[in-house]
């Protein structure tokens, strides 16, 4: 196997029909990234609004940031089923939100993580490990029968790599869902 930069897909994973080559289709789907304040009872509002108003949630992300008294959520919605418009006002409404950024997937810096188990036998276990390196990931278990691997890598490379070892038979999986930031600004 031929060593590939970390963060570039694959040859052999960007085939027709992987996700890579519908990463066309990902472009209908934007981030709302809300910067709110750390009280209970927020994060049920703000998904409550995206449910009241019929969007997809296809991913939603809520962590602590550098300030204890704020988190961050990073929702991933369907612009197709319903104009983001609407719910960006209404989001704009609720007390306990801050920062309101509408993040379109050519103007922000996206990433995911993945933990994945995967089946190995005593031949495809270098195989998965190798692929792991290849991809940027790391081994954090071996076992008789067994790797899991960490991958933190942009959303489409997450599903290039599960696509390529989920012929190997995949144990266990877990995704975070995607975060982004707005990407800085070049000019300033």
């Amino acid at each position: 196997m031929t060593a590939v930069p970390v963060g570039a897909v694959p040859a052999e994973a960007a085939a027709p029909g992987s996700p890579s080559a519908r990463a066309g289709a990902r472009l209908r789907h934007h981030v709302v990234s809300l910067l709110v304040e750390n009280k209970a009872g927020v994060l049920v509002r703000v998904a409550g609004l995206f449910a009241r108003r019929g969007f997809n949630i296809v991913s939603l992300a809520v962590a602590p940031t550098h300030d204890p008294r704020l988190s961050r959520i990073s929702i991933v919605v369907d612009v197709d089923s319903a104009p983001l418009e609407q719910v960006v006002d209404q989001l704009d409404k609720l007390v306990n939100v801050v920062q309101i950024d509408e993040l379109h997937p050519l103007d922000a810096r996206e990433a995911e993580l993945l933990l994945v188990s995967v089946a190995v036998d005593s031949v495809s276990r270098s195989q998965v490990i190798q692929l792991a390196d290849v991809y940027g990931g790391a081994v954090l278990d071996v076992a008789p029968g067994a790797v899991t691997v960490r991958l933190a890598a942009a959303p489409e490379v997450i599903d290039d790599f599960e696509q390529v070892v989920r012929p190997y038979g995949i144990i266990r999986l877990q995704r975070t869902g995607r975060i982004a930031l707005p990407k800085l600004d070049q000019a300033g």
